[in-house]
């Protein structure tokens, strides 16, 4: 959905004291919302490397320090 930017600042400027504050904790709240669903995302990405090294380790697909060094660096 494209927005325009201008058109929004002019509907703001219509709108009274009591609702421009009740537009800006909405925007806090998306910010915060956005910020957490970021952290959920790496958090679900860090979920899955403990899930793949398990099943490496089950499988027996257990790496010494040094292999796992240059899987990193190379």
């Amino acid at each position: 959905m494209a927005v325009n930017r201008e058109e929004l600042k002019r509907l703001i400027d219509q709108i009274s004291e009591q609702d421009a504050l009740q537009v800006y904790d909405f925007i806090g709240y998306l910010n915060m919302k956005r910020e957490k669903d970021d952290t959920l995302s790496e958090d679900l990405d860090l979920i899955r490397q403990v899930q793949q090294s398990r099943e490496d380790h089950e499988q027996g697909r257990i790496y010494g320090r040094e292999a796992g060094l240059a899987f990193f660096f190379t």
